[in-house]
C-alpha cells in the first residue's frame, strides 16, 4: 500500500520587486513568481523553512 504524502498549497500575494535575491530565488524554488500563483508542495521541513523565509509574501491555503 502506498503511503499518502501530506501536501500544502501556497499562494503568493506579495510582489518580489525590491526584495533580496535570495527571497526571489526562494519564490522560484516554491514554483511561484507572480502574484496570485498557487503551488501544491510536499509538507516537509525544508518546504516549511522556505515558506517561513518568504512568509511576508505568501500564505498557506487550508485544504
Amino acid at each position: 500500500m502506498a503511503k499518502a504524502h501530506k501536501t500544502i498549497t501556497v499562494e503568493q500575494y506579495g510582489s518580489p520587486a525590491r526584495r533580496p535575491g535570495d527571497q526571489r530565488a526562494t519564490l522560484i524554488g516554491l514554483k511561484l513568481n507572480k502574484i496570485g500563483r498557487r503551488s501544491t508542495l510536499p509538507d516537509t521541513p525544508s518546504t516549511r523553512g522556505m515558506v517561513a523565509k518568504v512568509a511576508h509574501l505568501v500564505r498557506i491555503i487550508e485544504q
